[in-house]
């Protein structure tokens, strides 16, 4: 992983200039880490730590671009299948993350926030998680959300649960409940959702990630490993993104 840094980050032109249309928030789904690692022989663990070092270059890039929203898929709840070493090499490359990268957040005015169910992790991880979130909650150059411990499917039941109990409390009138209401008890109530969801890995499926949220969402698949993806990748995908057209179900004009 790339040493802490106290200043900011240096947000020269590293890549092709941003496209006249942006995506207001962009969702990646970062895969390819054990893949990486298995063609070059190593551990898993190695794949997860380079990992890690596309994530900073991909909230570089974010904010080189001025993309307001990146929401990224870190830890799936199918994940707590993995081995219980794998699991343990994962929550303490995320507590060293959190603790190198806190300080480039705070100067670079980016905000993290955290989706899931955080409760699964251990106290001392949670506690970092929420320290982590409130020094950065005045930042508003780039909303950082990572997904730890989610799924889509989870999220939503979840949600229907909140909205179950405020109906039989009184607190909501079921004749009353429409898309926003319900939005509003998902992880996500006040974010934007996605305008463009990548992939990476080759893979083309959502994998219980944002089911509720990507609608109306491009997609973008990239045959790039995640611990390959850089900032050339991140542009090509945002002048993908501007040569779409949406229309959000209506008939072209």
């Amino acid at each position: 992983m790339s040493p802490p840094i106290s200043a900011p980050l240096a947000l020269g032109v590293a890549e092709a200039a941003a496209p006249a249309t942006l995506p207001a928030h962009v969702a990646i789904i970062m895969d390819g880490n054990g893949r990486w690692a298995s063609a070059r022989m190593l551990p898993r663990i190695a794949g997860h730590r380079a990992g890690a070092q596309a994530v900073r270059r991909t909230v570089e890039a974010a904010l080189r671009h001025g993309v307001g929203w990146l929401t990224l898929y870190a830890f799936s709840s199918e994940n707590w299948r993995r081995p219980a070493t794998e699991i343990t090499d994962l929550t303490g490359l995320l507590r060293h993350y959190l603790k190198s990268e806190i300080d480039a957040f705070v100067a670079n005015g980016v905000r993290l926030r955290v989706i899931g169910e955080r409760d699964r992790f251990s106290r001392d991880i949670q506690d970092e998680l929420l320290q982590a979130e409130r020094r950065t909650i005045a930042n508003t150059k780039l909303n950082l959300t990572v997904a730890l411990s989610y799924g889509g499917r989870a999220e939503i039941a979840a949600a229907a649960r909140r909205v179950a109990a405020a109906a039989v409390e009184g607190r909501l009138d079921p004749a009353a409940i429409d898309e926003e209401s319900f939005a509003s008890a998902l992880f996500t109530a006040g974010m934007p959702d996605p305008d463009l969801i990548v992939r990476t890995s080759g893979e083309r499926r959502l994998s219980n990630f944002l089911l509720w949220q990507a609608a109306y969402a491009e997609f973008i698949f990239l045959d790039v490993l995640w611990p390959d993806f850089g900032p050339l990748h991140f542009a090509e995908a945002m002048a993908e993104y501007a040569r779409r057209e949406r229309r959000f179900g209506a008939r072209p004009g």
